[in-house]
C-alpha cells in the first residue's frame, strides 16, 4: 500500500458494503438519540457534583470554558462528520484523514472509553432508585440496566429514536424543575461566579478561593459532561441525506447540551441556601432539592434521573455497537469475530451481535472499582479531541474531506484554539497527581497496546482497510 493511500485511509471498493442498516432516521430522530447519549440530566446529577467537589463555585467557569472548547470541537466534528457520516465515528474520520495507524489507535481509545462510560452511568441507576428501594446493589442494578438497554438497542433504529425521545422529554422536564427552584431562590449574585469562585477547604471546613489551576484542571471533566454531540456521525448510515444533515445535528446537539447543563448548574450555585453545606454534601444536587423542593419532589426527580440514565445507556450502547460493527466490517480483528460483529439482524436491521458484545463487556465493567473506571476513561477524550483537530487540518490539506457539505467558519482558528486549549488541559491534568496524571498514564497505556497490535497484526495484513456503504465509498 502506498503512503498516499495509507494517509488517506483509502476505501477498498471491492470490500462488502454495510448491509441492512436502514436509512430510516430524519435529522430530528438522530438528534434525539444523540442528546440521549449526551444525557444532560445524568451529567447534571452525576458528573456536575464531581466538578463542584473539585472546583466549588469555580465549576461554573469550568463549564463555561468547556462550552467554548466544545463549540470549537463541534465545528471540527461537523466538518469531519459531514465528509464521513459513517458508523465508525471518530475512528473513520481520523483513519481517513490521518491514516490507518491513528485510526486504529482512535478505535481502541473510543471503544474502551465508551464501554467504561456505559458502566459508570449504569452504576448510577441504583443510587436514584434507592429513594424507593433502599440497599440496592449498584453493580447488579447496573447489570440489569445494561441488559434491558441492550435488548432495546438491538431493535430497529427508528424504534430507538422514538423510545429515547420520550425518555429525553422526561429528563429535560426534571432539569427545568431544578432550574426553576434555583432561580426562584437566588441567594448570591451571578457576578460572584466570575469574580470570586470559592471551594471548600476540607481541613478547615471553610470556603477559600478556587484557583485558576483547579478550575482549568476540572475543565477536562466538564468536557466529559458535554461530550456526546459528535455521536451523530455513528448514525450517519441510518440518517437520511446524512452528508447535509449530520453537521447540523452536531451543532444543535452541542447548543442544547450546553444550555441544558450550564443553566441548571448556575441555578444550583446561585440558589443554594447554604453554599458551604452544598459543597460539603456527599449528594450535592439531592441536598439542593431537599432544601428547596422537599423530600417528595426529590424522590420524583430521582426517579426521572434513573429514567435518564437508562435512556443514556440505550443511546451509548447504540453508538458503541455501531463502532464495533464498523471495525468488524473493516476486518480489524480475526475472521469469525469480524463476521460476527459485522452481521446485521434480518428483521431489525441492527448490528445485534455487536450490541450483545458491548452490553456484556459493559456489564462486566460494573464490577470494576468506579474510581478506576473514571481514571481509565478520564482523559482519553482530550486525546481523541486533539486527534480530530489535527485530522481536520489534514483533511483540508490532502483533500480527504473535500466531499463534505459543511465547512467550519473562520478556519483554521477554531481548530487551533481548541487544540491549544486541549494541550493546556492535558498539562493541568499532568500536574494533578491525584486524578489527572494517573488518567493520562492510563490513556497512554491504552494507546501503546493499540500501537503494538497494529504493528504486529494489522500492518502486516493486506485485507484490513476502511470500508463503508457504497454511496460513501468514493
Amino acid at each position: 500500500m502506498s503512503t498516499n493511500e495509507a494517509t488517506r485511509g483509502a476505501v477498498d471498493k471491492a470490500a462488502p458494503a454495510a448491509k441492512g442498516l436502514d436509512r430510516a432516521l430524519n435529522a430530528l430522530g438522530t438528534l434525539m438519540i444523540v442528546l440521549s447519549a449526551v444525557t444532560p440530566a445524568s451529567s447534571v446529577f452525576i458528573i456536575v457534583p464531581g466538578v463542584i467537589a473539585l472546583a466549588g463555585t469555580g465549576s461554573f467557569l469550568s463549564f463555561v470554558i468547556a462550552a467554548v472548547i466544545g463549540l470549537f470541537m463541534a465545528f471540527v466534528y461537523a466538518e469531519l462528520s459531514s465528509a464521513y457520516p459513517m458508523a465508525g465515528g471518530e475512528y473513520t474520520m481520523i483513519g481517513r484523514t490521518l491514516g490507518r495507524f491513528w485510526g486504529f489507535v482512535t478505535l481502541v481509545l473510543v471503544f474502551v472509553s465508551i464501554v467504561l462510560i456505559v458502566a459508570v452511568i449504569a452504576l448510577g441507576v441504583g443510587t436514584y432508585l434507592g429513594v424507593l428501594i433502599p440497599n440496592l446493589s449498584p453493580q447488579w442494578v447496573g447489570v440489569v440496566t445494561i441488559a434491558l438497554a441492550g435488548a432495546v438497542a438491538a431493535m430497529r433504529i427508528k424504534l430507538n429514536a422514538f423510545v429515547t425521545g420520550i425518555f429525553l422529554g422526561i429528563e429535560m422536564l426534571a432539569l427545568l424543575i431544578l432550574t426553576g427552584l434555583g432561580f426562584a431562590h437566588v441567594e448570591r449574585p451571578l457576578s460572584s461566579l466570575f469574580t470570586s469562585p470559592q471551594l471548600l477547604d476540607a481541613t478547615t471546613n471553610s470556603l477559600v478561593p478556587a484557583s485558576a489551576g483547579i478550575i482549568l484542571a476540572s475543565t477536562a471533566v466538564s468536557l466529559f459532561a458535554y461530550n456526546g454531540y459528535g455521536a451523530a456521525a455513528y448514525f450517519g448510515e441510518e440518517t437520511q441525506d446524512a452528508k447535509r444533515n449530520i453537521g447540523k445535528v452536531v451543532l444543535w446537539a452541542l447548543v442544547i447540551t450546553v444550555a441544558a447543563e450550564l443553566i441548571p448548574l448556575t441555578a444550583v450555585l446561585l440558589g443554594s441556601p447554604d453554599l458551604a453545606g452544598l459543597l460539603a454534601a456527599p449528594q450535592k444536587i439531592e441536598y439542593f432539592l431537599e432544601a428547596r423542593g422537599g423530600h417528595a419532589l426529590t424522590v420524583l426527580i430521582s426517579l426521572a434521573i434513573a429514567v435518564a440514565i437508562f435512556n443514556a445507556v440505550i443511546a451509548i450502547i447504540l453508538q458503541a455497537a455501531r463502532l464495533l460493527f464498523s471495525s468488524g466490517r473493516d476486518r480489524t480483528w480475526f475472521g469469525p469475530i469480524n463476521a460476527a460483529v459485522a452481521s446485521v439482524h434480518g428483521s431489525y436491521a441492527s448490528p445485534w451481535i455487536a450490541t450483545i458484545v458491548v452490553s456484556v463487556l459493559a456489564a462486566a465493567a460494573c464490577f470494576i472499582d468506579i474510581n478506576l473506571l473514571l481514571v481509565v476513561s478520564g482523559t482519553s477524550l482530550v486525546v481523541i479531541y486533539a486527534l480530530l483537530c489535527v485530522g481536520v487540518f489534514a483533511g483540508r490539506r490532502n483533500g480527504t474531506t473535500a466531499g463534505g457539505h459543511y465547512r467550519m467558519p473562520l478556519f483554521p482558528v477554531p481548530a487551533i484554539l481548541a487544540f491549544v486549549a486541549l494541550v493546556y488541559v492535558a498539562y493541568q491534568n499532568l500536574l494533578d497527581a491525584a486524578f489527572g496524571r494517573p488518567s493520562l498514564i492510563a490513556t497512554l497505556l491504552i494507546m501503546v497496546v493499540a500501537a503494538v497490535y497494529y504493528v504486529l497484526v494489522l500492518a502486516r495484513r493486506t485485507d484490513w482497510n476502511l470500508h463503508g456503504p457504497d454511496e460513501l465509498a468514493g
